[in-house]
């Protein structure tokens, strides 16, 4: 095991970045340094989905009691409907034991959760990573503050915009899905008082709006999803107005339940759906990348904070077996290569699902999508949420060790 004077650095303070300072502490007893670019942990009121596969391993922290607590597990499947709100299908949102289900979480929640995992002094804000240099010994980590720091090891956290990436050998273009996304949340309480307390998507012709209830169901978050080139010719995300979304859902016939739960927005951001092709390495000597800066995806299968909370388990479970500082590099070659295909997969299968959605390229026959999005239902629960990665990892420690 690793010796407590190990200096890692994870660069990125947000979902991903913090869960991986809990995986080092508590798997591989290594306290790592987090530095997070902003002022403090801000994160945008919007929910996030915490999917059974990464409620496993957030179970094997410690961390899914308060989760689940500060979360909405909703009151039965999710659905899946047409814009007249018809159902094609309902949603298998658990895994096949019914151990864990779906949790909705406010995002600002769930950051509180993760940094109160970890130590405070560990964490430093106002850190702008502006490059990493990877040195004869160890990585130095340049701040846009003028400070520089060495470290045995750096894993970049930093999201779809990564600065570490740069350092692992990966120059990335972002891709762009030509489509924006409305968030924010609603009082449950604006909602009518039948309102089902699940998870609901409505499918229509090149847009959707899904909902799904957080805070023990006192909110409801939402994601409407239309086509746009705004994010082309300026910023991506920012402000919105509440007409643009009312206007958007005014281009079809949509079913009236649709029209109620938009008549509640008192606020809402956009955000433009980025990213980016799969790599061809997440790693580089004592450089490792994790969640959004290894596989950014667009959220349409709700795997992206959750394919990151695998990463993090999987990271410090091949840094536990590490005699020394010199075992790194190998420990993150071995990271790399399990988890790789599983995120490519997903980052591949969460475009075609919001082409489901969205009515896109095959799935214009609507017949057709809804054939599409049944008959994978019990497949996702088996491929997706019955996923154990740290088993995973176990099982591919032992044919590594037999190499």
């Amino acid at each position: 095991m690793l010796s407590q004077d190990t200096r890692i650095a994870i660069v990125g303070g947000g979902l991903a970045g913090l869960t991986a300072a809990v995986a080092l502490q508590k798997i591989a007893g290594v306290r790592a340094t987090v530095f997070e670019q902003s002022n403090k942990h801000d994160e945008v009121g919007a929910g996030v989905t915490v999917a059974p596969n990464g409620s496993r391993m957030l179970d094997k922290l410690g961390l899914f009691e308060p989760i689940r607590d500060a979360g909405a597990t909703p009151d039965g499947h999710g659905v899946y409907l047409d814009a007249l709100g018809n159902v094609v299908t309902d949603a298998a949102w658990e895994d096949s034991a019914k151990k864990y289900q779906n949790v909705g979480i406010f995002r600002p929640d769930l950051i509180d959760i993760l940094a109160g995992a970890v130590d405070p002094d560990m964490i430093r804000l106002h850190h702008r990573a502006s490059s990493v240099e990877l040195l004869d010994k160890g990585v130095r980590v340049h701040f846009t503050n003028g400070e520089q720091e060495d470290f045995d090891a750096v894993i970049g956290a930093d999201g779809i915009r990564s600065v570490v990436r740069a350092a692992v050998g990966q120059q990335t273009g972002f891709v762009y899905s030509g489509f924006i996304a409305y968030r924010g949340v609603i009082d449950a309480a604006d909602l009518p008082r039948d309102w089902n307390r699940i998870s609901q998507t409505w499918m229509g012709n090149d847009r959707h709006l899904m909902t799904y209830p957080l805070q023990q169901h006192k909110l409801y978050n939402y994601v409407a999803c239309v086509p746009s080139s705004r994010p082309l010719h300026g910023p991506w995300s920012g402000p919105a107005q509440v007409s643009e979304v009312h206007a958007e859902f005014e281009r079809q016939k949509w079913d009236p339940r649709v029209h109620e739960f938009l008549s509640h927005i008192k606020e809402t951001f956009w955000w433009g759906l980025f990213d980016i092709e799969p790599l061809t390495n997440w790693s580089r000597g004592p450089i490792a990348l994790l969640g959004d800066a290894a596989h950014s995806m667009i959220p349409h299968q709700g795997q992206g904070v959750n394919q990151a909370f695998e990463d993090c388990l999987t990271l410090a479970y091949f840094l536990k077996e590490a005699d020394s500082v010199s075992d790194i590099a190998l420990a993150f070659r071995r990271y790399t290569a399990v988890r790789m295909q599983r995120a490519t997969i997903l980052q591949v299968g969460s475009r075609r699902a919001g082409w489901m959605f969205d009515s896109q390229f095959q799935f214009t026959d609507t017949e057709k999508r809804d054939v599409d999005i049944t008959s994978g239902r019990d497949f996702r629960r088996a491929a997706v949420f019955d996923y154990d990665a740290l088993k995973v990892a176990e099982m591919a420690l032992k044919r590594f060790k037999k190499l």
